[in-house]
């Protein structure tokens, strides 16, 4: 075992026995609810992990309107004195769709923490946020241990995804600005019996790594440990120690061809249900092609991503 990797182990068990790791940190599992058809797998994987790691649950829907530059925008077209009553009528409707929003926002809070309870779980709260995801998470990053945030599943895509496309670039976003695990959802829950671990030996995947030892989240599962590209068993072997060492059994694979198209098809042959890989790296130019890597895996995996930077 490396010295970096043996490090590596015994500062996660002695996370594990403080019961908070430094890649698990902050208090609260946040679960991203806007009302499209994720919401209750949304629900479903942070309950999991709230109730797996005891730790509350706080749902956030985010309310962002753009209106109101618009209207402001408005008064120079229209002219300041015939047209003041249409400028003011803008303004009304702006406001009402508005309220109008908060109402829906809230009922879709409401009827998502009495999900919730109805699965089990009493130590969910909710929050709406007026402005934009990013904007909400800055606020709540030192409470927020985990993000859970869906997307759609691929067999749902239309040729018109430009609000998926959307909520992508916002994940990248989010990985770049918080340093928090983000998990994204692309399908109906089950229990997660199998788990993959896309390991490359690099800061973001050992990190991977270190969750996974620092706590009960993935006890009881099968991690399949995966490379692509040049062989290495040595690495796999010493990432595999570590695991088994933590009480995880593992099974360790190397892929050829391209990353994500190998590791897609791995998961598929395997009934992977959640994959852990890392996002993006300290180097600008690798940070931007891993940027892309993590969009095509999210295009093409048919399972769950748990997301580390």
């Amino acid at each position: 075992m490396s010295i970096l990797d043996k490090t590596i182990l015994d500062k996660t068990v002695l996370d594990k026995k403080n019961s908070d790791s430094p890649i698990f940190s902050g208090e609260k599992i946040l679960a991203c609810i806007d009302g499209s058809s994720m919401n209750e797998s949304v629900c479903d994987f942070a309950t999991w992990i709230a109730k797996e790691t005891n730790r509350p649950l706080k749902l956030l829907h985010t309310i962002e309107t753009s209106n109101n530059a618009a209207v402001s925008n408005y008064s120079g077209a229209i002219g300041l004195s015939s047209e003041q009553a249409s400028l003011h009528k803008l303004s009304d409707d702006d406001k009402n769709k508005t309220k109008s929003l908060i109402e829906q926002g809230r009922l879709m809070l409401n009827e998502s923490k009495t999900y919730v309870q109805k699965l089990g779980f009493d130590n969910v709260e909710t929050y709406q946020h007026h402005g934009g995801l990013a904007e909400s998470l800055v606020d709540l990053k030192d409470e927020m241990r985990v993000m859970v945030i869906g997307v759609l599943a691929k067999s749902e895509k239309t040729n018109d995804d430009s609000e998926d496309e959307s909520t992508v670039h916002q994940i990248k976003s989010i990985i770049r600005a918080m340093h928090k695990p983000v998990l994204v959802v692309n399908k109906a829950y089950s229990v997660p019996k199998a788990t993959m671990l896309a390991y490359d030996g690099k800061e973001s995947s050992k990190k991977a790594l270190q969750m996974m030892v620092s706590g009960d989240l993935f006890q009881g599962m099968l991690c399949h440990l995966v490379n692509v590209g040049k062989a290495d068993a040595a690495l796999l072997d010493e990432a595999s120690k570590i695991l088994n060492d933590a009480g995880i059994k593992t099974t360790c694979a190397h892929l050829e061809g391209k990353a994500h198209d190998a590791l897609a098809n791995y998961q598929l042959e395997n009934n992977i249900d959640l994959m852990l890989m890392g996002a993006f790296s300290h180097n600008r130019f690798r940070d931007f092609l891993m940027g892309s890597f993590t969009a095509k895996m999210l295009d093409v995996t048919n399972c769950p991503l748990l997301l580390l930077r």
